[in-house]
């Protein structure tokens, strides 16, 4: 009996769990006793007004920002001040919301960054392609030279070429045309589907965020102000958030 408790609490452990964190910038706090959990596979919109605190969950969990107090775990052990380089080993992938692209590099020598050896190259670019097909005819095409759009796309693109198990993604919506919203929605739920992806997304498009998360989120000032499952309900209750 006592095996198969814990069998079954290993099953519903989180992907990603954050416990009591505050973090912030020099003698700023941003984040105060933050605490969160994320199921494996699970997709979770953190949602709020700008200059909540929503970037800085993203690059606290990452170690962009020091972690002040608090835990932060994956897979049940603790990442707090592990490297960005032994994270991105544990398959933590990161699509940030500026433009972190080298502009004077082709999308090619973009896309490789993200891999280790060029060994790996081929399989994992046409995963890519798989989602942005335009890509695999603009590989020598010099990254500053795309659109908006598409640099947000090639920003989405290079964050999956590690087949990631934790997908941090930050405000890809914002100024995106609807259907290339549509088309990164649906590249979400496909890596979801086959790859078993766990997805912590900040978003302030609520019918995109809520069209593809499970549950969300709703920070204010550094802290969780709500949150749930999303239902049919979810829209309106967030929008009353997001009015005060």
């Amino acid at each position: 009996m006592l095996e198969a408790r814990q069998t079954e609490t290993k099953a519903i452990a989180p992907k990603l769990s954050l416990s009591n964190v505050s973090s912030g910038y020099g003698p700023v706090a941003i984040i105060e006793a933050l605490s969160l959990a994320i199921a494996p596979g699970q997709i979770f919109a953190l949602m709020g007004k700008n200059g909540m605190g929503k970037t800085t969950v993203l690059k606290t969990i990452l170690g962009f920002v020091a972690l002040r107090s608090g835990d932060i775990r994956l897979d049940g052990a603790s990442i707090s001040g592990v490297s960005q380089a032994s994270l991105i080993a544990s398959g933590v992938s990161y699509a940030p919301q500026e433009q972190a692209l080298f502009q004077d590099l082709s999308v090619r020598d973009n896309l490789r960054l993200a891999l280790r050896s060029d060994r790996d190259f081929a399989q994992a670019v046409e995963r890519v392609f798989g989602h942005f097909p335009f890509l695999g005819a603009r590989l020598s095409q010099r990254a500053g030279t795309l659109s908006g759009g598409e640099q947000k796309m090639l920003i989405f693109g290079r964050a999956l070429m590690l087949r990631p198990k934790l997908l941090l993604i930050d405000e890809i919506s914002e100024g995106l045309q609807p259907s290339v919203v549509e088309r990164i929605a649906a590249a979400l739920r496909d890596e979801r589907r086959t790859n078993g992806t766990t997805i912590l997304i900040v978003e302030q498009n609520l019918p995109f965020a809520l069209g593809i998360a499970d549950s969300w989120a709703v920070l204010k000032l550094g802290r969780i102000d709500d949150a749930g499952d999303v239902t049919a309900g979810t829209a309106a209750r967030v929008l009353q958030h997001l009015k005060i």
